[in-house]
């Protein structure tokens, strides 16, 4: 019998947020085993664990699983979170991989040096208002979920995205009130609605202290720490 589902990261957001949000969503617990110094990172490498020399590390029903993507659509596919044909499932990581690129580029902020983080700010705001929520928006008129109107992969990363920006822009929805209706709907959902409370698994937004220990953990200099 497999053990419990381990994560292996940082004590913070990056890559491994979506999949603490799935996993929440799909019910399934997990343990934790946090980076923080590069010795750890050194010997996930030297056993081999680490395909791409990358993180996230998920341990899962025996298998060691790197590469977002790939993770994320194990465990999709696992909790039928994934559509019910393959029409649905391409349409889902369509939605996902757009609402991936968008919050990669809200992660980096906490290592952009200062003099550029406006730029990059305005950059983020724009093209969320321009090219991604539209299509959400569209996608929710009249729906309850974005692909067959059931709750999957892309609606969760939706709402952890939707949250993500209004953290750094609070007005966004504004402008897309089927959006803003769907985060009330899936924010009051029992799983997520404990997610979201203090002392939950989820993790609260980049500081220092995280910059500092990744970039430790990787043996990286950035500009950010002049």
């Amino acid at each position: 019998m497999a053990g419990k589902v381990v994560l292996y990261y940082f004590n913070g957001r990056g890559k491994m947020e979506s999949i603490r949000w799935l996993l929440t969503v799909a019910g399934v617990e997990f343990d934790e085993v946090h980076l923080t110094a590069r010795d750890q990172y050194l010997k996930l490498l030297k056993d081999g664990d680490l395909m791409f020399q990358q993180v996230p590390l998920v341990e899962i029903d025996g298998m060691k699983l790197v590469q977002t993507k790939a993770i994320l659509n194990y465990i999709a596919e696992k909790h039928n979170l994934q559509g019910k044909d393959l029409k649905e499932r391409v349409m889902i990581n369509m939605y996902a991989e757009g609402l991936m690129d968008l919050m990669e580029m809200i992660m980096m902020l906490p290592f952009t040096p200062p003099d550029d983080l406006k730029s990059k700010l305005d950059n983020i705001n724009t093209k969320a208002k321009e090219r991604y929520l539209p299509v959400f928006e569209k996608a929710l008129s009249g729906a309850q979920y974005l692909v067959g109107g059931k709750m999957s992969l892309a609606d969760v990363e939706l709402v952890e995205c939707t949250l993500m920006l209004e953290e750094k822009f609070p007005d966004i929805l504004s402008q897309f009130p089927n959006t803003k209706a769907f985060q009330n709907r899936m924010v009051n959902l029992p799983a997520i609605k404990k997610f979201l409370q203090p002392g939950s698994k989820r993790k609260p937004q980049p500081d220092e202290q995280y910059v500092k220990t990744v970039l430790e953990v990787f043996d990286m200099k950035m500009p950010i720490l002049k």
